[in-house]
Protein backbone atom coordinates (compact mmCIF):
# COMPACT_ATOMS: atom_id res chain seq x y z
CA UNK A 1 0.00 0.00 0.00
CA UNK A 2 1.47 3.86 -1.09
CA UNK A 3 2.08 6.58 1.28
CA UNK A 4 -1.39 8.43 -0.22
CA UNK A 5 -3.59 5.25 0.19
CA UNK A 6 -2.23 4.98 3.99
CA UNK A 7 -2.61 9.02 5.07
CA UNK A 8 -6.38 8.57 3.19
CA UNK A 9 -7.21 5.48 5.57
CA UNK A 10 -6.00 7.49 8.35
CA UNK A 11 -8.22 10.29 8.04
CA UNK A 12 -11.25 8.39 7.32
CA UNK A 13 -10.44 6.52 10.29
CA UNK A 14 -10.25 9.95 12.54
CA UNK A 15 -13.35 11.18 11.24
CA UNK A 16 -15.65 8.24 12.13
CA UNK A 17 -14.28 7.88 15.38
CA UNK A 18 -14.74 12.11 16.39
CA UNK A 19 -18.43 11.89 15.48
CA UNK A 20 -20.92 11.35 17.94
CA UNK A 21 -23.04 8.08 18.17
CA UNK A 22 -26.52 8.39 16.74
CA UNK A 23 -28.06 7.73 20.02
CA UNK A 24 -26.18 10.26 21.65
CA UNK A 25 -27.12 13.04 19.30
CA UNK A 26 -28.77 16.24 20.44
CA UNK A 27 -32.08 16.71 19.05
CA UNK A 28 -32.77 20.25 17.50
CA UNK A 29 -36.50 22.30 18.86
CA UNK A 30 -37.83 21.86 15.29
CA UNK A 31 -36.89 17.77 16.03
CA UNK A 32 -38.44 18.24 19.07
CA UNK A 33 -41.37 19.77 18.32
CA UNK A 34 -42.37 17.46 15.53
CA UNK A 35 -41.72 14.26 17.41
CA UNK A 36 -44.03 16.28 20.40
CA UNK A 37 -46.57 16.76 17.33
CA UNK A 38 -46.89 12.87 16.65
CA UNK A 39 -48.35 11.97 20.46
CA UNK A 40 -50.62 15.00 20.62
CA UNK A 41 -53.87 14.61 22.69
CA UNK A 42 -56.86 15.35 20.39
CA UNK A 43 -59.76 16.98 22.59
CA UNK A 44 -63.45 16.56 21.25
CA UNK A 45 -64.36 19.99 20.66
CA UNK A 46 -61.36 19.96 18.13
CA UNK A 47 -62.77 16.63 16.17
CA UNK A 48 -64.62 16.39 12.89
CA UNK A 49 -68.23 15.91 13.87
CA UNK A 50 -68.54 12.22 11.89
CA UNK A 51 -71.49 11.01 10.13
CA UNK A 52 -74.14 9.43 12.09
CA UNK A 53 -73.09 5.60 13.14
CA UNK A 54 -76.22 4.35 11.65
CA UNK A 55 -75.06 5.34 7.98
CA UNK A 56 -71.41 4.57 8.99
CA UNK A 57 -72.14 1.07 10.22
CA UNK A 58 -74.18 0.32 6.88
CA UNK A 59 -71.75 1.48 4.87
CA UNK A 60 -68.72 -0.53 6.46
CA UNK A 61 -71.20 -3.62 5.87
CA UNK A 62 -71.36 -2.87 2.43
CA UNK A 63 -68.06 -2.81 1.63
CA UNK A 64 -68.10 -7.11 2.38
CA UNK A 65 -70.96 -7.53 0.69
CA UNK A 66 -73.56 -7.32 4.06
CA UNK A 67 -75.35 -3.81 2.65
CA UNK A 68 -77.84 -3.08 5.16
CA UNK A 69 -81.32 -1.89 3.34
CA UNK A 70 -82.75 1.06 5.47
CA UNK A 71 -86.56 1.30 5.24
CA UNK A 72 -88.38 4.25 4.48
CA UNK A 73 -89.28 4.76 8.06
CA UNK A 74 -86.13 3.64 10.03
CA UNK A 75 -84.44 6.25 7.09
CA UNK A 76 -86.78 8.86 8.93
CA UNK A 77 -85.61 8.41 11.96
CA UNK A 78 -82.24 8.43 11.63
CA UNK A 79 -83.04 11.56 9.65
CA UNK A 80 -84.71 12.68 12.49
CA UNK A 81 -81.58 12.50 15.01
CA UNK A 82 -82.48 9.59 16.41
CA UNK A 83 -80.55 6.88 17.71
CA UNK A 84 -81.12 2.60 17.31
CA UNK A 85 -80.53 1.39 20.94
CA UNK A 86 -78.50 -1.48 20.54
CA UNK A 87 -75.71 0.64 18.81
CA UNK A 88 -75.43 2.85 22.07
CA UNK A 89 -75.89 -0.44 24.24
CA UNK A 90 -75.84 -3.77 22.54
CA UNK A 91 -76.88 -5.78 25.82
CA UNK A 92 -80.60 -4.67 25.45
CA UNK A 93 -83.01 -6.63 23.94
CA UNK A 94 -85.28 -5.64 21.27
CA UNK A 95 -88.80 -6.77 19.98
CA UNK A 96 -91.35 -4.04 18.26
CA UNK A 97 -94.72 -5.34 19.55
CA UNK A 98 -96.24 -3.02 16.68
CA UNK A 99 -93.74 -4.36 14.05
CA UNK A 100 -95.55 -7.91 14.46
CA UNK A 101 -99.03 -8.78 15.28
CA UNK A 102 -98.71 -10.00 18.46
CA UNK A 103 -100.23 -6.60 20.39
CA UNK A 104 -103.75 -5.44 20.93
CA UNK A 105 -104.45 -3.91 17.69
CA UNK A 106 -103.92 -7.39 16.09
CA UNK A 107 -102.34 -5.46 13.17
CA UNK A 108 -98.22 -4.89 11.97
CA UNK A 109 -98.19 -0.86 12.05
CA UNK A 110 -94.47 -0.54 11.81
CA UNK A 111 -94.09 -2.35 8.71
CA UNK A 112 -90.17 -3.80 8.54
CA UNK A 113 -89.20 -1.58 11.50
CA UNK A 114 -87.11 -3.91 13.61
CA UNK A 115 -84.98 -1.47 15.56
CA UNK A 116 -86.19 0.44 18.64
CA UNK A 117 -84.93 4.52 18.16
CA UNK A 118 -84.95 7.32 20.71
CA UNK A 119 -83.36 10.42 21.16
CA UNK A 120 -79.54 10.13 21.68
CA UNK A 121 -79.71 11.61 25.13
CA UNK A 122 -83.34 9.06 26.44
CA UNK A 123 -80.97 6.36 24.78
CA UNK A 124 -78.23 7.19 27.42
CA UNK A 125 -80.40 7.22 30.23
CA UNK A 126 -81.96 3.81 28.95
CA UNK A 127 -77.86 2.69 29.32
CA UNK A 128 -77.70 3.58 32.08
CA UNK A 129 -80.77 1.94 33.46
CA UNK A 130 -79.32 -1.67 31.85
CA UNK A 131 -76.68 -1.49 33.88
CA UNK A 132 -77.66 -0.78 37.25
CA UNK A 133 -80.38 -3.25 36.42
CA UNK A 134 -77.39 -5.64 35.63
CA UNK A 135 -75.06 -4.88 38.57
CA UNK A 136 -77.73 -5.75 40.89
CA UNK A 137 -79.23 -8.47 38.80
CA UNK A 138 -76.61 -10.09 36.03
CA UNK A 139 -79.66 -12.75 34.95
CA UNK A 140 -81.53 -9.87 33.72
CA UNK A 141 -82.27 -7.49 31.06
CA UNK A 142 -84.17 -4.95 29.66
CA UNK A 143 -86.63 -5.95 26.92
CA UNK A 144 -88.20 -3.39 24.85
CA UNK A 145 -91.70 -3.34 23.46
CA UNK A 146 -91.86 0.44 21.23
CA UNK A 147 -89.84 3.34 21.27
CA UNK A 148 -90.55 6.38 19.06
CA UNK A 149 -93.42 6.15 17.36
CA UNK A 150 -93.92 8.70 14.36
CA UNK A 151 -97.06 10.39 14.01
CA UNK A 152 -97.62 8.70 11.13
CA UNK A 153 -97.90 5.37 12.76
CA UNK A 154 -100.23 7.33 15.70
CA UNK A 155 -102.82 8.01 12.92
CA UNK A 156 -102.69 4.45 11.86
CA UNK A 157 -103.64 3.29 15.20
CA UNK A 158 -106.09 5.34 15.58
CA UNK A 159 -107.87 4.54 12.45
CA UNK A 160 -107.84 0.88 13.46
CA UNK A 161 -109.37 1.72 17.07
CA UNK A 162 -111.65 5.27 16.60
CA UNK A 163 -115.02 4.16 17.55
CA UNK A 164 -114.25 1.08 19.23
CA UNK A 165 -113.92 0.38 22.79
CA UNK A 166 -110.27 0.51 22.37
CA UNK A 167 -110.32 4.22 21.59
CA UNK A 168 -109.50 5.08 25.11
CA UNK A 169 -106.07 3.56 24.84
CA UNK A 170 -104.56 5.47 22.29
CA UNK A 171 -103.82 8.65 22.21
CA UNK A 172 -105.48 11.15 19.34
CA UNK A 173 -102.61 12.09 17.00
CA UNK A 174 -103.48 15.61 17.63
CA UNK A 175 -102.55 15.32 21.39
CA UNK A 176 -100.03 12.90 20.28
CA UNK A 177 -97.88 10.97 22.49
CA UNK A 178 -94.76 11.25 24.25
CA UNK A 179 -93.69 8.31 22.08
CA UNK A 180 -94.16 10.74 19.17
CA UNK A 181 -90.94 12.35 20.69
CA UNK A 182 -88.83 9.21 20.83
CA UNK A 183 -88.60 10.29 24.74
CA UNK A 184 -90.68 7.37 26.12
CA UNK A 185 -90.26 3.46 25.99
CA UNK A 186 -92.42 0.40 26.84
CA UNK A 187 -90.66 -2.46 28.24
CA UNK A 188 -89.81 -5.73 30.37
CA UNK A 189 -87.79 -7.79 32.11
CA UNK A 190 -85.83 -10.72 30.45
CA UNK A 191 -83.78 -13.23 31.31
CA UNK A 192 -80.28 -12.69 29.32
CA UNK A 193 -81.66 -15.93 27.33
CA UNK A 194 -84.70 -13.43 26.06
CA UNK A 195 -87.40 -15.33 28.22
CA UNK A 196 -89.53 -12.28 29.25
CA UNK A 197 -90.27 -12.45 33.28
CA UNK A 198 -94.04 -12.28 34.51
CA UNK A 199 -95.05 -9.29 35.21
CA UNK A 200 -99.13 -10.44 36.46
CA UNK A 201 -100.10 -8.96 33.11
CA UNK A 202 -99.31 -9.32 29.63
CA UNK A 203 -97.84 -5.67 27.96
CA UNK A 204 -100.79 -3.97 26.66
CA UNK A 205 -102.96 -5.40 29.23
CA UNK A 206 -105.81 -2.51 29.38
CA UNK A 207 -106.95 -3.38 32.94
CA UNK A 208 -106.66 -2.18 36.73
CA UNK A 209 -104.53 -5.45 37.19
CA UNK A 210 -101.72 -3.81 34.98
CA UNK A 211 -101.75 -0.33 36.67
CA UNK A 212 -99.11 -0.29 39.53
CA UNK A 213 -101.47 2.40 41.52
CA UNK A 214 -103.09 -1.13 42.43
CA UNK A 215 -100.52 -3.18 42.76
CA UNK A 216 -100.99 -3.22 46.82
CA UNK A 217 -104.63 -4.15 46.64
CA UNK A 218 -104.20 -7.10 44.02
CA UNK A 219 -101.34 -8.44 46.02
CA UNK A 220 -103.45 -8.47 49.20
CA UNK A 221 -105.77 -9.95 47.60
CA UNK A 222 -103.57 -12.82 45.85
CA UNK A 223 -104.52 -11.64 42.18
CA UNK A 224 -101.12 -10.60 41.59
CA UNK A 225 -98.09 -12.61 42.96
CA UNK A 226 -95.09 -11.34 45.11
CA UNK A 227 -93.01 -11.90 42.67
CA UNK A 228 -94.95 -10.62 40.09
CA UNK A 229 -95.18 -7.31 41.90
CA UNK A 230 -91.06 -7.70 42.38
CA UNK A 231 -90.49 -8.21 39.00
CA UNK A 232 -92.22 -4.82 38.36
CA UNK A 233 -90.54 -3.19 41.37
CA UNK A 234 -86.88 -4.37 39.89
CA UNK A 235 -88.02 -2.73 36.57
CA UNK A 236 -89.21 0.47 37.66
CA UNK A 237 -86.06 0.74 40.29
CA UNK A 238 -83.55 0.63 37.56
CA UNK A 239 -85.27 2.77 35.17
CA UNK A 240 -86.16 5.25 37.93
CA UNK A 241 -83.02 5.18 39.09
CA UNK A 242 -81.55 6.14 35.22
CA UNK A 243 -84.35 9.16 35.33
CA UNK A 244 -87.18 8.09 33.88
CA UNK A 245 -90.65 8.93 34.94
CA UNK A 246 -93.65 5.54 35.21
CA UNK A 247 -97.01 6.27 34.74
CA UNK A 248 -99.65 4.72 37.20
CA UNK A 249 -101.83 2.84 34.13
CA UNK A 250 -98.92 0.83 32.58
CA UNK A 251 -96.53 -0.91 34.34
CA UNK A 252 -94.54 -1.31 31.12
CA UNK A 253 -94.51 2.81 30.03
CA UNK A 254 -91.85 4.98 31.04
CA UNK A 255 -90.95 8.70 30.50
CA UNK A 256 -87.63 10.00 30.47
CA UNK A 257 -89.37 13.80 31.51
CA UNK A 258 -91.87 15.57 32.08
CA UNK A 259 -94.84 16.23 29.27
CA UNK A 260 -94.54 19.37 29.61
CA UNK A 261 -90.42 19.29 29.25
CA UNK A 262 -90.38 16.70 26.34
CA UNK A 263 -92.72 19.17 24.13
CA UNK A 264 -90.53 21.61 24.52
CA UNK A 265 -87.46 20.17 24.22
CA UNK A 266 -87.78 17.69 21.71
CA UNK A 267 -89.87 17.65 18.35
CA UNK A 268 -92.57 14.78 17.10
CA UNK A 269 -91.56 12.91 14.73
CA UNK A 270 -93.54 13.23 11.41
Amino acid sequence: MNTTSVLFCFACFFLFSCQQPFAEKKLSEAELAAIDSMHAVVHPEEMVESEPIEKKVSADLSEFGGAVQMGELEKKLVEAGLVDIQLVEPSIQVELKYATSDNFLGENVYGDLRHCYLQPIVADMLADAQHSLQEAHPHLSLLIYDGVRPRSVQYKMWDIVKGTDQQQYVASPKAGSMHNYGASVDLTLATIEGQPLDMGTPFDFFGPLAQPRFEQKYLESGQLSQQQVTNRRILRASMMKAGFQGILSEWWHFNAFSRDTIKARFTAVE
